[in-house]
């Protein structure tokens, strides 16, 4: 019985406030609507409060309340996570209002609504070379801003997410054993990020599918491959000594070097 009671007022509480709100929606108190947008978005009620921001912002764009209510509505998407329409007002509140004193924010959350946009290390990256691309346009423009290191941290969060799907994509080619393409990933990934933490294991696939590719080659291309991948095998066992790779690579190789004499 009390459950249906409470169940009763709560579907009566509804109902006003749903009159409530079409009424202001459709009335002509911009305060009253800047009001209640304000009430709903601390209520987190985004999709109500952005009729009403937009709507205060129509009748009166030039104000600072219909400055106000267009960040808000911005930001409004951010947190409702549509991070397109979001960075789409971030990005148009800053041509409307070139002197505001939100630009610094509404110019990190246009950046941050493409960080927000990345997808996961597998799928496509474009969104994420945008988002850094982004990031990198806020340091420029605000040099002196407390979010640099902020700003800092997400660069490399995103960079190596790409570098994390090119490291796999090597991984991935060696475990198909497709040597030339192992080999040619792996130098690419090498070239584009010496640094990485992946450098040993990435280098170790080289020069394993190398081999490979040189034991399997034909006579006029195998003495030339085998030669660079001795080399590369030297190479590797100079850079890393400590390698737990290097007996892999010394099992493989050491017999050719005394066939081959080099």
């Amino acid at each position: 019985m009390m459950s249906r009671i409470f169940l009763f007022f709560t579907l009566s509480f509804i109902v006003v406030a749903c009159s409530d709100y079409n009424k202001i929606l459709k009335g002509d108190d911009i305060q009253l609507k800047f009001e209640e947008a304000q009430r709903l978005y601390k209520s987190k009620k985004y999709d109500r409060c952005i009729v009403l921001f937009e709507q205060v912002y129509q009748n009166a764009p030039r104000t600072e309340q219909g400055e106000l209510s267009f960040f808000l509505m911005a930001k409004s998407y951010m947190e409702d996570k549509n991070y397109y329409m979001a960075g789409y007002f971030f990005g148009a509140f800053v041509q409307r209002f070139p002197y505001s004193i939100r630009n610094e924010e509404a110019f990190f959350l246009t950046a941050m609504s493409n960080v927000r946009n990345s997808p996961k290390w597998s799928l496509d990256q474009t969104e994420t070379y945008a988002a850094i691309d982004a990031v990198q346009a806020f340091m420029s423009k605000y040099p002196d801003s407390p979010l640099l290191d902020s700003c800092n941290t997400l660069i490399d969060q995103l960079s190596y997410k790409i570098e994390f799907k090119e490291y796999n994509k090597v991984l991935q080619y060696d475990k198909t054993q497709n040597f030339k393409a192992a080999t040619t990933s792996a130098d690419i990934f090498l070239s584009t990020y010496p640094l990485s933490i992946h450098a040993e294991e990435i280098r170790y696939i080289g020069v394993s599918n190398l081999y490979q590719l040189a034991i399997n080659s034909i006579d006029s291309k195998k003495k030339e491959r085998i030669e660079e991948t001795i080399q590369r095998y030297r190479n590797f066992v100079a850079d890393f000594k400590d390698s737990p790779y290097a007996a892999s690579l010394k099992s493989l190789l050491k017999p050719l070097e005394k066939e081959y004499e080099l």
